[in-house]
């Protein structure tokens, strides 16, 4: 039994959002002290076959912690020490933002999903920016994951987005637009081909570099290719597959499958490894893949399907802090098994 098994029931006899809450607290607290050391030497694994390159950034392993987790870039440093190669910190919004009414994360254990609609709930590009400028941050790709302010018009996208980026330019490693957030009102429909071109393409006249785009699961194969024709249009550094779901695949069996939001998790194993698949069949640029990874095999997959680096955020709170360790573990075994020297050699392996 993992220790994790001890906490997880008073964990989950918890509001999701508090419990989320407690977790981010007390990761806080032991952050740049002596026992962010001990949990580096606890969980990290050292495997030279693990590390990989993407989008022109080195990662000592595949797996990160996708956006969502760290809304407000307050813990880069410990999440490293928990065995991520890399964290994506965000959304981050031009303007501060509440979010949307409580409650909005919801637990389905049963199926080991989450439904939220937090609605870009962060601190504000300004605060974030400076957060950031005065971090140590740890010597590990720190992405940034911009989003849309909720007040601001569709059509004033362009300025908003450009906003943020301008003020957490400095500090990211990586950059990604998030136009697939099914929380903020309109904000999926600037996935069509005209608006991606204006918003990536100011961006990419800001300097952002690397410069990906996050797409949904929810789009059809068409509107997926014609956002593929705007990153190699523009020479973006890679697509981040997939962003959560506004539906409820059949099979859902707790109650809270009736919750609006975006569905993460298992339930949306296979869709995002479809996807990932399909990108990566038609463009040459690095995909990040992301959506119900909770274990080794489930991350090899889409490895194998053609994502460069993986990343999970549902499956830490289900499994716990040792997901990290645990997947990185499985996947030097699952190299080895099959006859790769390096993750990079598998990537793409299933195409």
């Amino acid at each position: 039994m993992k220790a994790y098994d001890l906490v997880k029931p008073a964990l989950f006899a918890l509001p999701a959002e508090t419990a989320h809450r407690a977790t981010h607290r007390l990761l806080r607290s032991v952050q740049h002290t002596p026992i962010e050391d001990v949990l580096r030497a606890r969980y990290t694994v050292d495997d030279d076959r693990l590390r990989t390159e993407a989008f022109g950034l080195e990662f000592d392993s595949p797996v990160g912690v996708a956006a969502g987790f760290d809304k407000n870039a307050e813990l880069p440093s410990v999440l490293t020490a928990l065995g991520f190669s890399h964290v994506e910190v965000g959304g981050v919004t031009a303007e501060r933002q509440p979010g949307n009414p409580r409650p909005r994360l919801f637990r389905l254990p049963e199926d080991g999903a989450l439904i939220n609609r937090m609605g870009f709930n962060n601190e504000g590009a300004d605060r974030i920016g400076a957060r950031l400028d005065d971090a140590d941050l740890p010597d590990a790709p720190v992405g940034i994951n911009i989003g849309k302010s909720k007040s601001t018009p569709l059509d004033e996208a362009v300025d908003d987005y450009r906003y943020t980026y301008d003020r957490v330019a400095d500090a990211g490693d990586y950059f990604v637009v998030n136009v697939s957030s099914p929380n903020t009102p309109g904000l999926r429909e600037l996935q069509n081909r005209e608006s991606l071109e204006r918003i990536l393409g100011g961006l990419v006249d800001a300097g952002a570099d690397p410069l990906l785009v996050k797409l949904s699961p929810d789009l059809a194969a068409p509107a997926i290719e014609e956002a593929l024709a705007v990153v190699d249009e523009l020479d973006l550094a890679g697509v981040v597959a997939t962003n959560t779901t506004i539906e409820r695949p059949p099979g859902l069996r707790n109650p809270n499958k009736a919750e609006r939001g975006g569905l993460s998790g298992k339930p949306i194993e296979e869709r995002a490894t479809g996807t990932i698949e399909f990108i990566a069949e038609r463009t040459d640029v690095p995909v990040v893949g992301v959506g119900g990874i909770t274990d080794a095999a489930g991350a090899y997959r889409k490895i194998r399907a053609g994502a460069s680096v993986v990343q999970l955020y549902t499956g830490l709170v289900y499994e716990g802090p040792s997901l990290a360790r645990d997947i990185n573990r499985g996947l030097r075994d699952l190299l080895e098994r099959d006859g790769f020297d390096s993750v990079e050699e598998a990537v793409g392996a299933d195409l």
